[in-house]
């Protein structure tokens, strides 16, 4: 976690958001945006995670250091994963930053929170947890899974189709 927050506060980081907004910009208006994914591109089919989404769902690995990785999610619309656990005994979680589209996250006993580009989302471990898609629009998001002591994700039932068509 240390690094995380070291990250989350270094002085330059307002700086760093404000050219990625504009190399969003920059994207938009070069590739008129036929594909998906936003700057950092769709990737391919999430195979072998798809047992855990509804909806076909892509990732993109953009870095891994040591138990530190980040990855471009792309939902297509209505696409949502489970809900699940980033459990870990010590430190872990995730951190989901929306690059591209909008969509929800939503924590158990919680309402639905609505995302769009630049939301961040800050989930500690053992939380249990959705994201995904809004129904009519595609949604990525990076992933960065926070490093800890015995993490592992503990996937679980399917958020239900009449619970998604509430938001």
């Amino acid at each position: 976690m240390e690094i995380i927050t070291q990250l989350a506060f270094y002085s330059g980081w307002p700086k760093a958001w404000s050219a990625f907004a504009l190399l969003n910009e920059v994207y938009e208006e070069e590739s008129s945006i036929t594909e998906h994914g936003g700057v950092f591109g769709i990737g391919e089919p999430n195979t072998a995670y798809a047992q855990y989404f509804d909806g076909n769902s892509y990732l993109n690995p953009l870095a891994q250091i040591n138990h530190l990785s980040i990855a471009n999610v792309t939902f297509e619309p209505g696409c949502r994963n489970y809900w699940h656990i980033h459990k870990a005994k010590k430190d872990g979680g995730q951190i989901l930053i929306c690059v591209d589209g909008e969509g929800w996250y939503q924590e158990a006993g919680k309402n639905a929170q609505s995302l769009k580009i630049g939301d961040i989302v800050t989930i500690p471990a053992n939380v249990k947890h959705w994201h995904g898609a809004k129904k009519d629009t595609w949604f990525s998001h990076l992933a960065i899974e926070v490093p800890g002591e015995q993490t592992e994700t503990e996937w679980l039932e399917s958020v239900s189709e009449t619970e998604y068509l509430k938001l």
